[in-house]
């Protein structure tokens, strides 16, 4: 098996990699979750909606996004 060297300029010389592992890490099928962002008005308003009704935030968030999701598909 030959290495083939590609030139990088971003990784300094003294890193060396010849004894890593392709791949250690990856898990076929593992589930990746995200980050979702909200504007600060948005945030605040659904946490208070989600305290409001005694639930979590995510909960609140999960369910208006699954309902946007009907309205979406019902209107194609």
């Amino acid at each position: 098996m030959s290495k083939v060297q590609i030139p990088n300029d971003d990784i300094p010389a003294e890193i060396d990699f010849s004894k890593g592992t392709r791949g250690k890490f990856h898990h076929s099928g593992a589930k990746l979750n995200l980050p979702v962002y909200l504007d600060d008005q948005v945030q605040s308003r659904l946490a208070a909606l989600a305290n409001a009704k005694g639930i979590e935030f995510s909960v609140l968030v999960n369910d208006l996004l699954r309902k946007d999701i009907e309205l979406i598909e019902m209107a194609r």
